[in-house]
C-alpha cells in the first residue's frame, strides 16, 4: 500500500516506514503530523476521488530538521561597478511515515 501526499507545494509518494525530507513544517522533533492523501493505492484498488479519500489520513512522525545545500548567486552590471552577492540555505524537516489509514 502506498499513498501520494502534498506538502510544501510538492507531491511525494510515501509508504509506511519511509523516511523523507520535506519543506520545513515548523514542528518540534518527535511530534506527530497528519497529511491528507491525494491518492491511495491499496492492492488492486486506486482511490483518487474526494469521496473515496474522505476520512483517510497519512500519519508521520517528525524525526528532525536539516539544512539543504548552499546556493550562491551573484549579479553584475558592467561599467557601473554594481555587484551583489547573495546566498541561501533551505531548511528541511525529516519525517517518517508511521501509518496510512485505509
Amino acid at each position: 500500500m502506498y499513498a501520494v501526499i502534498e506538502t510544501g507545494g510538492k507531491q511525494e509518494r510515501v509508504a509506511e516506514g519511509l523516511r523523507l525530507r520535506v519543506e520545513r513544517l515548523g514542528v518540534d522533533p518527535g511530534a506527530e503530523v497528519t497529511f491528507v492523501p491525494v491518492l491511495v493505492v491499496d492492492g488492486e484498488r486506486v482511490l483518487a476521488t474526494p469521496d473515496a479519500l474522505e476520512g483517510r489520513v497519512v500519519t508521520a512522525t517528525v524525526v528532525g530538521e536539516e539544512l539543504g545545500p548552499k546556493v550562491r548567486g551573484a549579479t553584475y552590471k558592467s561599467k557601473t561597478n554594481q555587484r551583489k552577492h547573495w546566498g541561501h540555505r533551505q531548511r528541511y524537516s525529516t519525517i517518517e511515515i508511521t501509518r496510512i489509514s485505509s
